[in-house]
């Protein structure tokens, strides 16, 4: 599948060099956490190894290895009335390819690409950044329940308000936050957000309102400063039910704002992709989970819906998107604890290159690889049939798996992947035009979670692609791509 890959020197290589600083910076145990008087100081490293095994281009190297790593310094303080953070990040590229970009439609080879391309084409680089830099006021006016956070920190959409019950908060975090804000934390970089905070909290309920410019990096490793991207962000979530069903409910909106004077990735021609207008676009939705106790064991329902309307610069924009899912957690196999689960996502595509209207459903500025853990396509003009089974043998293991049958929802408009604007001049997303073709790949990929310590966790992940129609038409030497990682995290 990987061509050899793991047999590769470079490979070994950058192996080695992965093993001996997970060996040299894990303890002997957890510490406990460290005090400079009032301060906390936190902190984190993570460190992994991607290889990668693009779909087979014309020309360049779709398949390759190399590390990444981030670190993170923190330092803060709690009181009564006032918090305080200063976080630093450090990311660290080693080994990017320098021969992973293909002319004409096939583009960049993964995310490998993205990286060298995105660092003045480097094959090593590094750079540190404050990632967070924060007051937060609490009780404002006496209310213990208004907080404000101004500053530089991290969002996610959907992240409000933790529900109670522990399947609704794991198909919270994994299925509904970041969809369309989020800090794209797969990455070695990450983004920030630049402005306000506010929150209104009630027992089960919780007010969300948030103003912010997004930072650069994501994929280049200099996260300092800003970028012509704004968006506002309003929130209303309340956890709810009776006896044994739980419910946690969100109904948001969202404004962003892009006024870079740069070309937009959509399906028009290249003469009329001149247009460098401002995108500017409303999102409305809501989010809906439900956990149902059996006799039998534990059932549970997620709806996530938005509609979206607005300018995509000389054309209106007018796009929607809607998942449903739907899972069961027998009590049969108590050693495994198995938790099976199914889904349906649509997000429209545009129809016609040629009239007035984009109709792509856009994604803004996601985490997108919580959807795509092996991130070739996102949520924009795609139609997803997708399975899930997650086994937990022990309490320090976590095992999953995810089948996913990919095309685009209209013919007609791109095969899309990326994440938002991170860069002034890079639009954040990139197409590849499938020649009216529908099916994209069917998808299969395992996961394994391992819970080292408290405060150290392993990841092992590897993704098979195997290319239908729309894939073959970009890349028509291939039948498949594939995605290996070894991760490993460490906390203080």
């Amino acid at each position: 599948m990987f061509r050899h890959l793991s047999c590769h020197p470079y490979f070994m290589r950058r192996f080695t060099v992965w093993a001996i600083l997970m060996a040299s910076a894990a303890p002997a145990q957890a510490p406990a956490p460290l005090k400079l008087g009032t301060v906390t100081v936190q902190g984190s490293v993570r460190s992994r190894l991607e290889a990668w095994n693009w779909f087979e281009p014309d020309s360049g190297d779709p398949s390759y290895a190399f590390l990444g790593m981030l670190a993170r310094l923190g330092f803060s303080r709690n009181h009564k009335t006032l918090d305080w953070q200063i976080e630093f990040a450090a990311p660290i590229l080693l080994g990017l390819p320098d021969n992973a970009t293909a002319p004409g439609s096939q583009g960049e080879l993964g995310l490998g690409a993205t990286y060298f391309n995105a660092n003045k084409r480097n094959r090593n680089a590094a750079m540190i950044f404050p990632k967070q830099v924060f007051m937060r006021f609490k009780g404002l006016m006496g209310d213990p329940r208004h907080n404000l956070r101004l500053g530089r920190f991290d969002f996610a959409d959907g992240s409000e308000l933790a529900p109670k019950n522990a399947t609704l908060a794991t198909i919270k975090r994994d299925r509904i936050t970041m969809r369309l804000i989020g800090p794209f934390n797969f990455t070695h970089v990450f983004r920030g957000f630049d402005g306000f905070h506010w929150t209104y909290d009630e027992p089960g309920a919780n007010f969300t309102f948030v103003g912010a410019v997004p930072t650069r990096g994501v994929f280049q490793v200099d996260g300092w400063g800003w970028n012509k991207v704004a968006f506002a962000y309003g929130a209303y979530t309340k956890s709810w039910g009776r006896g044994r069903h739980a419910v946690d409910t969100r109904v948001f909106g969202m404004l962003y704002d892009d006024w870079r004077p740069i070309n937009k990735t959509d399906n028009r021609s290249l003469i009329r992709r001149t247009d460098t207008g401002e995108i500017r676009t409303m999102t409305f939705g809501a989010h809906s989970l439900h956990a149902f106790e059996t006799s039998s064991g534990v059932a549970d329902l997620l709806l996530w819906g938005a509609v979206q309307a607005g300018r995509w610069g000389s054309l209106d924009h007018r796009a929607h998107a809607f998942a449903i899912e739907a899972g069961f957690q027998p009590k049969i196999a108590p050693k495994l604890k198995p938790w099976f689960r199914g889904g349906f996502y649509d997000g429209s595509g545009d129809k016609d290159p040629a009239d007035s209207k984009h109709g792509t459903f856009f994604q803004m500025l996601p985490t997108p690889r919580f959807f795509a853990r092996f991130p070739f396509f996102n949520m924009m003009n795609n139609r997803d049939i997708n399975g899930f089974v997650i086994l937990r043998p022990h309490a320090k293991l976590t095992l999953s798996s995810e089948f996913h049958a990919l095309s685009l929802s209209n013919r007609n408009d791109l095969w899309y992947l990326g994440g938002g604007a991170f860069q002034p001049r890079a639009f954040g997303f990139a197409g590849r035009n499938a020649g009216g073709r529908g099916p994209l790949a069917n998808l299969w990929d395992t996961n394994a979670e391992i819970r080292l310590r408290p405060n150290i966790t392993v990841n092992a992940f590897i993704g098979y692609a195997q290319a239908r129609a729309a894939a073959k038409f970009v890349y028509p030497r291939s039948t498949h791509g594939a995605l290996g990682l070894l991760e490993w995290n460490y906390r203080f």
